[in-house]
């Protein structure tokens, strides 16, 4: 039989690191997902382990090269671990790093509060030809009471939901983009856009949020959406709602320039 395609690797390796400015501390804290592809059909057809770097030192390498200062961008961290097991495994093919960076929120120069929900994510897929880097973000909460509305929707014999010209719009939203831009500012447009758009629907605000991330950074090739709805559901008291996120619809969609 044929090993069509193999990899493996450590997920969920967690990491923390100090950057001591003098005057005041950085703190950088993220989840690291490694996997490894190449030569190793012969760890499956035939129990051979020498080609098989441990997971174990997969985990290990994380917290050495995170005394580096790529450590401080997931992107740079990600690029500095595909390249270490690149050079360092002669065997391997491809690296793929999954980055998600956990948010502390500064109070003082040596002390932070619990950040928001979500996390900034970034993938790097490294080959010995060429390194691709994404960044993005994960579980990004928003939501706006109105300036929504959902009418003139396809019908049939099972449809019992009614329209809506102003409802609550939330999601939590993922996005992920290829370019270099700026995270923050990158979000922050996510953020106005989304609190600026007269919604007909999820599928049209989330065009628009693409859109102006494709206008305003024009170093961003592509950028991919992911908005499932956070439902409010009305109550039949005036401006009381349950909220539910199950079942919730899934709205998706790539942009490209």
């Amino acid at each position: 039989m044929n090993i069509a395609e193999n990899r493996y690797g450590k997920s969920k390796v967690r990491v923390a690191r100090i950057v001591r400015r003098g005057n005041s501390h950085d703190f950088h804290e993220m989840t690291v997902a490694i996997a490894l592809e190449g030569d190793f059909d012969s760890s499956y057809r035939d129990g051979d382990n020498s080609l098989v770097l441990p997971t174990d030192t997969m985990k290990n390498t994380v917290y050495a090269l995170a005394t580096d200062a790529a450590v401080e961008q997931p992107e740079s961290f990600g690029k500095l671990l595909a390249a270490h097991f690149l050079g360092h495994l002669k065997h391997v093919q491809c690296v793929r790093i999954g980055i998600d960076g956990h948010l502390w929120s500064r109070h003082g120069a040596f002390s932070f509060t619990g950040g928001p929900p979500h996390r900034r994510i970034a993938k790097v897929v490294a080959t010995r030809d060429r390194v691709s880097v994404e960044s993005g973000v994960a579980g990004f909460l928003v939501m706006k009471t109105t300036g929504s509305a959902f009418e003139g929707f396809l019908r049939d014999e099972f449809t019992t939901l009614p329209e809506a010209s102003d409802r609550i719009l939330a999601t939590s939203l993922d996005a992920i983009w290829s370019g270099e831009a700026d995270w923050d500012s990158v979000t922050q447009t996510v953020t106005d856009t989304f609190a600026g758009h007269a919604s007909k629907s999820v599928q049209h605000t989330l065009y628009a949020i693409g859109d102006a991330v494709l206008e305003k950074f024009q170093a961003i090739q592509r950028i991919r959406l992911t908005m499932p709805n956070k439902h409010y559901l009305p109550t039949k008291h005036a401006d009381v709602f349950i909220p539910t996120d199950e079942p919730h619809g899934l709205i998706e969609a790539v942009l490209t320039r």
